[in-house]
């Protein structure tokens, strides 16, 4: 922002350099950049995944069928709770037990499966969530966790963006300071010589 406002202090400045002016313009240019363009590329990134997600999520619904099963026992090789990652907080985790129940054609299936049932004891009716041949499968994926997954990903792009506006920013304001020290020690080289010397001035 120093270096923005600079654009304005120094426009009638007799002292300013012409360089002073071009770092202000790049600034002022970054600037504009992160505040307009960043937030417009996390939205645009954020809306695309949001469409993406929700199209996931329609299609795991239409390809897996709620139905209910009957508790044997908890299964013995998996954790008793574990986090379900693609749905929201009201089904934050699932037990996995050994259980039997019907497929969508009528015929009984046997195994282990998921369910965010609490009650999961023995003889317990329990649901869970199967493929259109009875298989289980994950629950599927809430619309709501679809669209925080892609609010996440719009404002990492937004980050991103910024992020990378500004190291763009710094390298060329690096450059910029390098070629002045670089017209200094040139200047300085020609006039060094004289320096002091009776009638230069000194």
């Amino acid at each position: 922002m120093r270096a923005v406002t600079g654009v304005w202090r120094w426009r009638h400045n007799p002292l300013r350099r012409a360089t002073d002016r071009r770092e202000a313009w790049v600034a002022l240019v970054a600037l504009l950049l992160m505040v307009l363009a960043a937030p417009s590329l996390g939205w645009v990134c954020g809306a695309q995944t949001d469409e993406a997600l929700q199209k996931s999520v329609r299609a795991q619904r239409a390809g897996r069928h709620a139905t209910t099963a009957v508790v044997e026992r908890l299964s013995p090789r998996a954790p008793r709770r574990i986090a379900d990652p693609e749905t929201s907080s009201e089904h934050a985790s699932q037990t996995s037990v050994v259980a039997h129940w019907k497929a969508p054609d009528g015929t009984k299936r046997r195994g282990t499966a998921l369910t965010a049932s609490r009650r999961t004891g023995p003889g317990a009716r329990v649901e869970i969530w199967t493929d259109s041949e009875g298989r289980p499968v994950p629950r599927p994926m809430d619309a709501a966790t679809a669209r925080a997954h892609a609010v996440l990903a719009g404002i990492g792009v937004m980050l991103l963006a910024a992020g990378l506006v500004e190291c763009i920013r710094l390298l060329i304001v690096r450059h910029m300071v390098k070629g002045r020290y670089s017209r200094i020690d040139r200047d300085w080289a020609e006039a060094g010589p004289d320096w002091g010397r009776t009638g230069t001035g000194s």
